[in-house]
């Protein structure tokens, strides 16, 4: 799998003309964010070697390099589903590719049902931890040379980027909320009493994806910021019935804050690095090295 994942990052070095660092995962509902990259230059899943191909419904299927407010990122339109029929090394390969790229920073997506009470339809959730649930572990088998045997899982969602979306949605005047996203294997949405189960575990919200996604980038050592648009609401005394289009449509509702706070995280991560390097370079003066 090690020697594919490299087949995979060498054919797409040798074509890609940007050196993004960022990169974002789109979920259901979610990939209307594509059409604020500028400058863009594509590959469908199908034509890139080793790469699986999308079967969800509003999941495009294809890589997208470009600009979004400037600054070089890449974006997974569609993403791969443990419930597809892959196994986690395939639901994950992206991610293990985007280190090999030379990502450092993911930005993830997705819709998820919520079960805190405090929650509504439309609510964006910023993710604070998870509970993986899933049936098998994406760094289950041999260790890959990318992070250690039983890597630590304290903060797996960074807190630096989870402040600055907080930052950023109070100066955009747009409400978020904070939970703890449940992992599930799916392709059922849940039900009443299962709802329930995941809210007395401690969840907020419930999803099918997201997770090994996480998990591989922190294996990797690449920080992370999870949001999840919440969809459908589940767990209370009135049981509420839920189709995968209500699900888009709820998603795609929610689209214009998710991105407005996407788009304006990833520039001052920009500013900040630039800044930083601006620092560096005053500090540490290369005038007259040879």
């Amino acid at each position: 799998m090690y020697t594919k994942i490299q087949e995979t990052a060498s054919w797409l070095k040798e074509r890609m003309t940007t050196s993004p660092k960022t990169a974002i995962v789109l979920g259901t509902g979610l990939g209307q964010l594509a059409s604020e990259i500028t400058d863009t230059y594509e590959f469908p899943y199908q034509d890139i070697p080793n790469f699986p191909v999308s079967t969800v419904e509003g999941h495009k299927g294809k890589l997208i390099f470009g600009k979004l407010g400037g600054v070089d990122i890449m974006a997974m339109q569609g993403r791969f589903h443990f419930y597809e029929g892959y196994s986690m090394k395939d639901v994950t390969f992206p991610v293990r590719v985007m280190y090999e790229l030379g990502i450092t920073t993911l930005y993830v997506s997705n819709a998820a049902g919520g079960m805190n009470p405090q929650f509504k339809i439309g609510d964006l959730m910023i993710i604070t931890d998870h509970i993986n649930l899933f049936p098998e572990h994406p760094l289950r088998g041999k260790n890959f040379p990318t992070g250690p045997r039983f890597p630590d899982m304290h903060e797996t969602y960074d807190h630096n980027l989870i402040a600055e979306a907080d930052s950023i949605a109070n100066d955009l005047n747009i409400p978020v909320q904070h939970g703890v996203y449940v992992g599930v294997q799916g392709p059922t949405f849940e039900t009443p009493a299962e709802y329930k189960m995941y809210r007395i575990f401690g969840g907020d919200a419930v999803g099918m994806s997201t997770v090994p996604e996480v998990i591989v980038a922190h294996h990797c050592g690449i920080k992370t910021f999870g949001i999840s648009v919440i969809t459908d609401l589940g767990g209370f005394d009135v049981p509420v019935e839920v189709s995968h289009e209500e699900v888009q449509e709820a998603a795609n509702m929610a689209q214009p804050k998710m991105t407005a706070i996407m788009r304006e995280m990833i520039i001052r991560a920009e500013r900040i690095q630039a800044h930083n390097q601006d620092k560096f370079n005053t500090d540490h003066p290369t005038e007259g090295w040879k």
